[in-house]
Parts: C-alpha cells; sequence; structure tokens
C-alpha cells in the first residue's frame, strides 16, 4: 500500500536518484486533523499513534483510532464553552498526552493554537495573553503554573477561559469532567469550517530586539514536515520514534506530531520534568525506539553514560538539530551505537531549512544541504549572492512563490514582516557559509540570539529582568561558548552607584532573573565592568563583548 504521504507531495529527482526538489498539492480544505489523524483512524484504528509514558511507571499505547475519538471529544467540549474559529488558545501542558488531543482538537475548530511552555513567569503570560488576544488557556495542575496564569488574569481582558489537567482548583473549569460530559461533536461547516490557508498555529519567537515575536502558521504548514520526518529524520511506518522536546517549544510538532504521523509512524513521549540520562536510556531500551531525534546537549550527556550497560539495538537512525555539533559526540556516539548523527537546521518561522538528508554522507559540524522544500541562497548584505566559502545570510526566495512551510506573517506587527521578508526573499537572520559540495556550516546570528541547550533565548527579554533589579545601571546580555550547554547566557553588567561587584551579588541578580521569567534563561556567567562598548550612536556593541570572551 502506497504511504499516505505520497498523495501530498511531487519529487522532482536528480540524475542519481536523489529527491531534488519537492512540491506539496494544496487542497484549499486541507486539515491536519481531519485529514491525516481522522482518516488513519478511520481506515486503521489499530494502527499505533503513541507511545507515551512518564517517570512514575505509568504508561498510555494510543491509536489513530483513539486520537481520533479523544479529540473528537475535546473539540466538542471546547465548542460548548464558546471557543470557536479564529480563537486563540494558548496550552501550557508540559509532555501529557492531553496536549495531542487538545491540539487536533483545535485544528478541528479552526482556533489558533499557541503552545507554551510550563516555565513562564506572570509577565510572560501577561504578554502573550494581551499580544494574541488569548481567549482561553488550557494548563496543567502539575507545578505552580496556573497560580501564575491566575496573577496573569488581573491584567489581561481577553482571557475569559482557565481550563485545567489534571486536577481540579476553584476558578478553573476541569478538563476531565468537561470532556466526559460534552456533547457529540459535529464538525463546523460552512464558513466555520477551518479553511488551509488561515491561521493554525502561532509560537512566540524570541528576538534580540522587542519583546518575542507572533509567528502565525497556517494549515499547510503541517504539510511541510513531510520532508522533516521522511528526508530527515527517516521515520519508518512500523517503528517508534524520539524527539526530545517540550510541548512547548516549536521542536515539539516537528518531531512528535505532523510529519511523523502524515508519514504513518508512532510517536514516542517521555513525560519528564528533569533530564535524566540514564532514565531516557532505559526507555530507548524498553520501548524498543527506532529513531531518535535529540540537540547535541542531549547527546553530550548520554555518551558520558555507560551505553553497554543498556541495549540499544533498536535504534537504526538518529538525528540532530538547534546548535552546533562537537566532532567528539559525533564520533563517540558513532563509535558506540554504529550511527552516523545526521544535522538539520531550521527556525521556528520555517519547517526544516538544511539538513543532512537520508541520501547524503554527514559532515560533522556541517548543518547539511538545502531541503528540497525550499529555494535556498546565502546572500550579502546587498542581497547578492555571495561566493563558495564566503560567509552570508541564510535567506529563501519567495519571488515566484511562498514555500509552503514558511510562516505567514509575525502575527499583528507589519513592521517585523517587513523586515524579514522583502526584496523577493525571506531573511533568516543566520549566517554560513557554503562549501564545494553544497554544505552549509553554521556561523553565528545576524541579532545576536542565543542557543543553549537547543533554546534559543532573546537578549533583550534577559535584559530586559536584570534592568530591573535595583543594583544594576546598564547591562549587555550575550551568549558564551560552553562545553556541554553549547552557549550559556552571559550578562556583562555596569553597577549602580553605591553597589559593589561581589559573588553574592552576582546570586542576587542570578536568582532574580530565576524568579522573574523563565528560569532556563537566567545569566550563568556574570561580568561586572564599568563600563559597556557602544557605537557613536550609542547602541550596545555586543559584537565587541563576543570578541573579547573568545579572546579568552
Amino acid at each position: 500500500m502506497a504511504r499516505l504521504y505520497k498523495e501530498y507531495v511531487i519529487e522532482t529527482l536528480n540524475s542519481k536518484g536523489q529527491i531534488e526538489k519537492v512540491r506539496f498539492k494544496k487542497d484549499p480544505n486541507f486539515n491536519f486533523a481531519y485529514d491525516i489523524v481522522d482518516r488513519i483512524g478511520t481506515e486503521r484504528p489499530d494502527k499505533m499513534a503513541m507511545v507515551w509514558c512518564n517517570e512514575a511507571g505509568d504508561e498510555k499505547f494510543l491509536t489513530f483510532g483513539d486520537m481520533k475519538r479523544e479529540s473528537d471529544k475535546v473539540a466538542a467540549y471546547f465548542m460548548s464553552l464558546g471557543i470557536k474559529k479564529g480563537d486563540a488558545v494558548m496550552l501550557i501542558l508540559k509532555r501529557h498526552y492531553e496536549w495531542w488531543f487538545c491540539m487536533l482538537a483545535l485544528h478541528k475548530i479552526g482556533a489558533m493554537a499557541i503552545p507554551a511552555t510550563n516555565q513562564l513567569m506572570t509577565k510572560d503570560i501577561v504578554y502573550r495573553v494581551n499580544a494574541a488576544s488569548i481567549k482561553a488557556v488550557v494548563c496543567t495542575a502539575d507545578g505552580h503554573i496556573s497560580d501564575l496564569v491566575e496573577e496573569a488574569q488581573q491584567e489581561t481582558e481577553t482571557l475569559t477561559t482557565k481550563i485545567l489537567v489534571r486536577g481540579k482548583k476553584d476558578g478553573w473549569l476541569s478538563y476531565e469532567e468537561g470532556v466526559e460530559k460534552a456533547p457529540a461533536f459535529v464538525a463546523p461547516t460552512g464558513d466555520e469550517r477551518p479553511k488551509a490557508e488561515e491561521i493554525m498555529l502561532m509560537y512566540f519567537s524570541s528576538g534580540t530586539t522587542g519583546m518575542p515575536k507572533m509567528v502565525a502558521h497556517n494549515h499547510y504548514y503541517a504539510l511541510a514536515h513531510i520532508a522533516t520526518a521522511v528526508y530527515w529524520h527517516n521515520v519508518d511506518t512500523e517503528g517508534l520514534h524520539f524527539t526530545v522536546a517540550e510541548t512547548g517549544w516549536g521542536k515539539a510538532v516537528w518531531g512528535k506530531f505532523y510529519g511523523q504521523w502524515i508519514a504513518e509512524a508512532a510517536v514516542f513521549t517521555f513525560d519528564f520534568d528533569r533530564f535524566n540520562a540514564d532514565e531516557m536510556l532505559k526507555r530507548i531500551e524498553k520501548y524498543k525506539v527506532t529513531t531518535f531525534c535529540a540537540p547535541p546537549t542531549i547527546y553530550r550527556f548520554l555518551i558520558k553514560e555507560d551505553l553497554t550497560r543498556f541495549n540499544l539495538s533498536s535504534l537504526k537512525y538518529a538525528t540532530t538539530a538547534g546548535e552546533a555539533l562537537n566532532p567528539e559526540v559525533f564520533n563517540r556516539f558513532l563509535e558506540i551505537t554504529g550511527l552516523k548523527l545526521m544535522e538539520g537546521f531550521g527556525q521556528t518561522e520555517t519547517t526544516l531549512c538544511l539538513a543532512t538528508t537520508t541520501w547524503m554522507e554527514p559532515k560533522t559540524g556541517s548543518m547539511g544541504r538545502p531541503s528540497p522544500a525550499y529555494d535556498m541562497d546565502l546572500v550579502d548584505e546587498n542581497g547578492n549572492s555571495v561566493e563558495i566559502g564566503e560567509v552570508g545570510e541564510i535567506v529563501l526566495r519567495i519571488d515566484k512563490e511562498v514555500p509552503t512551510g514558511l510562516m505567514m506573517e509575525y502575527y499583528r506587527d507589519d513592521e517585523r514582516t517587513r523586515q524579514a521578508m522583502h526584496d523577493g526573499l525571506y531573511h533568516t537572520g543566520d549566517t554560513a557559509y557554503k562549501d564545494e559540495d553544497g554544505y552549509y556550516w553554521y556561523v553565528g546570528r545576524t541579532d545576536d540570539i542565543i542557543k543553549s541547550s537547543g533554546y534559543r533565548i532573546g537578549p533583550f527579554e534577559v535584559e530586559s529582568v536584570i534592568m530591573e533589579h535595583k543594583a544594576v545601571l546598564e547591562c549587555a546580555v550575550t551568549g558564551v561558548p560552553d562545553p556541554v550547554r553549547g552557549m550559556v547566557v552571559k550578562a556583562t553588567i555596569v553597577l549602580s552607584k553605591g553597589y559593589e561587584a561581589s559573588e553574592e551579588l552576582k546570586s542576587e541578580i542570578q536568582e532574580y532573573v530565576k524568579s522573574h521569567t523563565a528560569p532556563y534563561k537566567y545569566p550563568r556567567v556574570i561580568e561586572f565592568v564599568k563600563e559597556l562598548p557602544k557605537t557613536i550612536s550609542g547602541k550596545i556593541r555586543r559584537t565587541e563583548i563576543r570578541a573579547k570572551d573568545q579572546q579568552g
């Protein structure tokens, strides 16, 4: 039987029989929930969709039939609460399997799904609710995040519905009770039925200027992840794919949702709070994971374990993305498992842009070649293509057509959208150079983004919190290399009068940041200085700070 994903792609092969270009067949009514999940759930209801487990030893095996049935119930419940097409709904659900039910339900309704991490603080939630006019929040009862949502609600006007998963609390609706009592689901019709070119999904993506941007994707975005799952992850329709990602981050839909299910592969979800290499390896062995994807940071921890204690023979393929891959990690993992780590690159605004695909030989440290789904180039500051070996900005050509998988826009921000898309190009803000074989090698961000342990951290957000501390007069946040995390956040600080540099003050500032924004953003390195390097116009020269750090 032909694979389902083949119905949605047109592949052009080169002389070697390799996929050179891919285009996606677009139905104006395409909907991932109806056309993929419900279809498989109807035609092959017993086909495994997800294997879920947690640290406590609980496990759940969910078929596509289960996914169809449960998402229908949740969609009916949401609709009974007045959630309709175009409404913004934020999901803060960790790695709970309810996240998948809710995502599918929102797709069926046509509401805008906004996944979010449970590491947000009150001010982060306030900003997101107000910026996107969020109407409802579906939140886990595990942890204190529901308390912060309540605090944030006092500073918002649009948030009217709060739904709690796996618990009960005054002022919150019970997810379980609501789903159980929901009426039979009736799919929206007419103008209320979602259209493929309408917003399906939004992420808040950190930048270096201003607050996080709202990246809006339409329903076709799901199709573009066929390339992610099939050409890069190399998923097996009878296998089990494991991407290490929390559901609040874009990597979750890259590796735990769209492409894998279009390719009819089951996904594995390990619902944990704190990463533990030993526990993760035990699950890979127990559940016989076949394909695996994680950021280099995870691999660094894995190779430090005595891997001979685990039977990893089920693993057939491994991929990585999120930061630069150290050759030592590549070589050690290959030595232990016999698997070559295949790198990839993309953004919240895109799907997989660069990859070491299944038909390529990896070059350690290279992101691979352009995905067949995109028309990519490297250009200088004037938009001209650069020569081989010359550093340029990674851009996608959009003059002939906007590629499937590229964001629609930065929601409610025309200026930022114009800055990213102009003169027939989408500007990624990332720089690289290309070698003679067409492989791309990452150089850095044009806008100073910090990538640490797979997280994308915008300096502006961290600086804004640090500047709230009474001891801080000025600060600049940059990334410094770290052997474990790839990069860590560094704060270069000028103190206010009356304050003296000390280890105690460093710790105090670090704890302040941890308690006022997502803890992973706190500066692990703090340097106190008399003044910050600046341009004539008064802008901080972070490049100078980074250059000094690299010199030691």
